[in-house]
C-alpha cells in the first residue's frame, strides 16, 4: 500500500483565500486544459505519494488557510530552456483550520499527520482569525 504526502506552499502576494481563487481563475495560472497550476523550478522526489491523495497547502498572511487536490505533475520547459514541474491542481479550495506557519522558501513536503483539519461543513466562509490572535492563541496552546 502507497503512502500519501501532501505539500505546502506559500502563496506569495496572496491577501486571502479568495485572492488565490482569482489568480487561479486567469490563463496564466492554467494548464491547457482550464485546470490550476502552480509552476515550480524542483520535480519532487515524492511524486508517486503526492499523487496518491496529496494535496497542496497553501499559506496565507503567515497561516495555512486552505488546500487544494493535487491532480498530476506536468512538465514545463520554460523559455529559457529548464524543465520545470507544473502542480496541476483540483479547481476546488478546501478551507482548513488556520494553522500558523513561518515563512519558508519553495515548497515542503507535509505528512497528513501534520496537515490541518478541513474545516467542517458550514464553517467554510468563515473569515480567519487575525494573525496576531491567531500567534497569541497558539502561543498559550489553544491552537
Amino acid at each position: 500500500m502507497r503512502k500519501t504526502v501532501n505539500l505546502i506552499k506559500l502563496s506569495v502576494g496572496t491577501e486571502s483565500v479568495e485572492g488565490l481563487a482569482d489568480w487561479h481563475a486567469t490563463k496564466q495560472a492554467q494548464t491547457a486544459d482550464g485546470l490550476p497550476r502552480h509552476v515550480t523550478r524542483m520535480w519532487p522526489k515524492r511524486e508517486a505519494e503526492i499523487l496518491n491523495g496529496g494535496s497542496i497547502y497553501w499559506v496565507i498572511k503567515g497561516a495555512i488557510q486552505c488546500r487544494q487536490v493535487i491532480k498530476r505533475l506536468d512538465e514545463v520547459i520554460g523559455d529559457d530552456g529548464i524543465r520545470r514541474c507544473a502542480i496541476v491542481l483540483e479547481p476546488k479550495l478546501i478551507r482548513t483550520q488556520s494553522s500558523l506557519k513561518r515563512p519558508f522558501q519553495g515548497w515542503r513536503y507535509l505528512t497528513p499527520e501534520d496537515a490541518p483539519m478541513d474545516l467542517p461543513d458550514g464553517r467554510e466562509e468563515e473569515e480567519a482569525l487575525p494573525v496576531e490572535l491567531n500567534q497569541a492563541l497558539a502561543e498559550i496552546g489553544v491552537l
